[in-house]
């Protein structure tokens, strides 16, 4: 394409999508077609969303047979995953919306990216495998184009908001009302990402320019990285594994550490073409070293919790990180221990880019399924005696195990006799009761109430959590309809009221909710964030072995304001958790 239509091209792109995903809004606001088929809408809300970004990116880059082609690929890898998706968490769910899961856009998202800057580099050199230089070139360039992309959408509406309060002040306020509206916002906005995208391909300089920037500045954080992981990898002799175990939560840091590592190093070593400073050349090689002990910890970590617990789909995601980590790792460490500098650093990120690539893939598609996988994990464990039923997660089977925990689940309501048959039948019932309408949360549904027999307060039931000011401290399940978590009630306060306790999923924390004198629910207390993960508090919590305890220390009173006292911020000693729950 000329050079002098690529700008209306991309524009006229970016106003097309704006307007597509307009329409597909209002189907969805009103419950209309498409939206009322589901494995119809979810692929066509992805393909809006991503694929005019890649065309636009594409014009000017691509022959027109590469182009086609390309284009022509994605939007069937798109199609075909979104369908699955969607087919995974239709069965059985009554409530679930016919939009895209997080899980589906951020991996899609993130294997358009690799997939897109392969094809670029691949096509500029005119071969299936570019050089690392023209790999390194147009994956970093994408990135930052799409970043200050994003950086100028935000800006715009900047304007408009600023645009909109001057005409305010003068008794106008239509920008504003419009600004509201869904006809003109998603267009303007899909208007100003193309634009963007358009304006940092034109001026390549200045990218290049901030992207040499960006390097130098990450590069000379990597010693200071290096320095500190460096210091509590040698820390461990001494503390040993314990704490870090306690925090529940190692294998995610851990993998943190292992990616802000990957980055640091390309940064301070980008195509390997220039040697950095002495200082940033040997922290790279130092840190290129620190990535073993990094993964080989991490996996430790996760190998500990899927020992005691099982797979779940958090730890089968976990599980594809650490593969990745385990390449750039070894990878890394073979470049470390060469002469000169990191000379096959080049292969190692090329290997790894095709291997997140398919481990994305994989992810989204049957046969790596994190839900089924979990599922399986889950129900192993129950056949093999490790958990009995009543320890089944069902709400976590119901929810996370998407099409294949319900399967799961309705097999064991056939096959399950005895006094456990009528609680399972209970609590497939109970997930299976559809939300409201109303816009409420449906507390009645989604909390399993303890001790045996309690029940919730009207109030608390009728209760709307998203008018309250600490809506956004409270459990998942306070906020979503899509969570489940359990709820105490008992009498904290020492009058009449009791008070009902929330604890929410793993990493989920926890709430104390009590009632003023005027009937309103608040927000009193939060409980630790890990306490839903400490199993042996948790079973005793479920067996009633729970009660009020006074205050070790009372409240101070200033000047006839109570001040209450706060203990030190730490981690929940859960003691020996046995490994018989998925929680």
């Amino acid at each position: 394409m000329a050079p002098q239509r690529l700008g209306p091209a991309r524009i006229g792109i970016g106003l097309i999508q704006g307007v597509l995903l307009y329409l597909l809004y209002t189907a969805l606001q009103d419950t209309l077609w498409p939206a009322t088929a589901p494995l119809l809408f979810a692929p066509l809300v992805m393909l809006g969303v991503l694929l005019p970004v890649i065309l636009i990116s594409a014009l000017g880059h691509l022959p027109r047979r590469t182009l086609a082609g390309w284009v022509s690929a994605a939007a069937l890898a798109i199609v075909l995953l979104a369908v699955y998706d969607m087919w995974r968490r239709s069965g059985g769910a009554a409530d679930m919306r016919p939009t895209p899961s997080s899980p589906l856009t951020v991996c899609l998202a993130a294997a358009c990216f690799i997939a897109h800057a392969l094809v670029l580099a691949g096509a500029r050199e005119r071969r299936r495998i570019a050089s690392y230089a023209t790999y390194f070139d147009v994956a970093w360039t994408l990135g930052l184009q799409l970043a200050f992309s994003a950086l100028f959408v935000g800006a715009t509406w900047l304007v408009l908001q600023l645009g909109a309060s001057l005409f305010d002040l003068i008794q106008l306020d239509f920008l504003s009302q419009a600004m509201r509206k869904a006809w003109f916002s998603i267009p303007v906005t899909a208007f100003a990402f193309a634009s963007a995208m358009h304006l940092t391909d034109v001026k390549p300089a200045i990218v290049r320019g901030i992207r040499n920037l960006v390097h130098v500045l990450l590069s000379w954080t990597l010693p200071v990285l290096t320095l500190l992981v460096g210091g509590f990898l040698a820390s461990l002799p001494f503390t040993g594994l314990e704490p870090l175990w306690a925090t529940r939560s190692a294998a995610g840091m851990l993998l943190s550490a292992v990616a802000c590592f990957v980055v640091l190093i390309n940064a301070a070593w980008q195509d390997g073409s220039e040697r950095p400073a002495r200082i940033i050349a040997v922290s790279a090689r130092v840190a290129s070293l620190l990535l073993a002990p990094l993964t080989l910890l991490a996996a430790y970590a996760l190998a500990l919790r899927v020992l005691d617990h099982g797979w779940s789909t958090s730890r089968v995601i976990a599980a594809a990180c650490l593969l990745v980590a385990v390449c750039y790792a070894s990878g890394y460490a073979a470049a470390a221990l060469r002469r000169g500098w990191l000379p096959t650093l080049a292969g190692v990120n090329i290997a790894a880019a095709f291997t997140v690539l398919g481990l994305l893939v994989l992810l989204l598609s049957p046969p790596g399924d994190p839900g089924r996988i979990a599922v399986a994990s889950q129900l192993a464990r129950l056949d093999a005696g490790r958990i009995t039923l009543r320890q089944l997660d069902v709400a976590y089977l119901w929810q996370h195990g998407a099409r294949y925990g319900r399967a799961a689940l309705a097999r064991l309501q056939g096959s399950t006799t005895g006094p456990d048959a009528a609680w399972l039948q209970t609590e497939l019932a109970r997930l299976r009761q559809p939300a409201p309408d109303t816009g409420v949360t449906n507390m009645a549904g989604q909390l399993r109430v303890w001790p045996t027999g309690a029940t919730l307060p009207a109030s608390f039931v009728q209760t709307d959590w998203r008018r309250t000011q600490q809506w956004a401290r409270l459990p998942q399940c306070m906020r979503s309809q899509n969570a489940v978590c359990d709820a105490f009630v008992l009498d904290l306060g020492g009058d009449t009221r009791p008070e009902v306790v929330v604890v929410g999923a793993e990493g989920d924390g926890g709430a104390v909710l009590h009632q003023d004198a005027g009937g309103a629910w608040g927000l009193a207390a939060s409980l630790p964030v890990l306490l839903g993960d400490c199993t042996s508090l948790f079973n005793a919590m479920r067996a009633g072995r729970l009660r009020a305890a006074p205050p070790v220390l009372a409240d101070l009173e200033i000047n006839g304001r109570r001040i209450p006292l706060q203990s030190e911020p730490g981690h929940l000693d859960c003691g020996t958790p046995p490994g018989s729950a998925t929680r």
